[in-house]
């Protein structure tokens, strides 16, 4: 009788551990979604893609590039971008560009609007009342510009930025940079030749120290970044932060996607199993709350956006 109770419960055993085992997609799912919420990382495009271009003809932006940048504010958006048309100089300058709806786009007619120096993969915060650019320059060396009015930008300078113990970085390029400001601490995220994401931080946004002395976002062992990547955008939703980054599996670089990484305190981060979110060669992706969801740009090589998608 004994024999036949402990085989009974061995076999309830069995079944409660089958049953556990069998919820584990279920939870894996949801933590999942807890983690990358589908309004973050579900696009689809826009019927009318692209919605900016370069002009195709003899002018100054004949050609567009990585990374433009959208803000908006009150009823518009602005947007900024790197133009360049190679016939004529080799230097890349900075032009600007409004919208009502975020689709339809005037370029300003004073274009470009800055002209004194290289301008190229820009980003732009607003912080107390002044916008500051934190872009690269020639041989891709990042420098950042101030303006008060989204037009007329001050150059300040390029950045300086000091290893873990204070002393300079090595010499080289340092490049997209991508910033984030809370609690009085400036967050400066930045490549070296986009083989990795490094983050230095900065009280007065003039000097930056690096975090640590490695990359807190690297390349790989995923196939799709495992040849380069860089971060474009980092965003806080519900408590969490987000990093939008491009990335491409290949050497020589080309067929550039669009992916996303969460972190908790923007040193660890954890990338979508998913990735990319955006393939076909169209990167540098940002997100822009538009005061109902969350959009999705694509800025290189040309301007497109995506809408939130329940279809995935």
């Amino acid at each position: 009788m004994m024999k036949k109770y402990y085989i009974g419960i061995f076999i309830l055993l069995l079944s409660v551990s089958a049953c556990s085992k069998k919820s584990l997609p279920g939870k894996n799912a949801s933590l999942q979604t807890q983690e990358f919420p589908p309004e973050l990382v579900h696009f689809k495009p826009y019927k009318n893609n692209p919605v900016f271009t370069g002009t195709g003809r003899d002018t100054w932006d004949r050609t567009i590039r990585e990374r433009g940048y959208i803000l908006k504010e009150g009823d518009s958006f602005s947007m900024w971008y790197t133009g360049y048309n190679e016939d004529r100089e080799d230097t890349h300058y900075l032009g600007y560009a409004t919208s009502a709806d975020g689709i339809n786009w005037t370029r300003y007619a004073d274009n470009p609007i800055f002209k004194k120096s290289w301008v190229e993969d820009m980003m732009i915060v607003k912080h107390e009342g002044i916008y500051y650019m934190f872009a690269e320059g020639r041989n891709d060396i990042a420098h950042w510009l101030t303006s008060i009015d989204k037009i007329h930008w001050k150059e300040q300078g390029p950045l300086d930025i000091r290893q873990s113990d204070g002393k300079p970085i090595s010499p080289g390029p340092y490049g997209t940079p991508t910033v984030w400001i809370e609690n009085g601490k400036w967050y400066l995220f930045y490549e070296r030749n986009d083989l990795g994401v490094w983050l230095a931080t900065s009280t007065d946004h003039k000097t930056w120290t690096n975090v640590q002395d490695e990359p807190v976002l690297k390349m790989g062992p995923t196939v799709y970044d495992q040849k380069g990547l860089a971060l474009n955008q980092v965003i806080k939703y519900k408590g969490k932060y987000y990093g939008y980054y491009h990335a491409t599996a290949y050497d020589p670089w080309r067929d550039w996607t669009t992916n996303v990484a969460v972190s908790d305190d923007l040193i660890h981060w954890k990338k979508y199993p998913h990735n990319p979110i955006v393939s076909g060669n169209k990167s540098s992706g940002i997100t822009v709350f538009d005061g109902k969801q969350f959009r999705l740009y694509t800025m290189h090589p040309d301007v497109r956006v995506y809408f939130p998608s329940k279809d995935k």
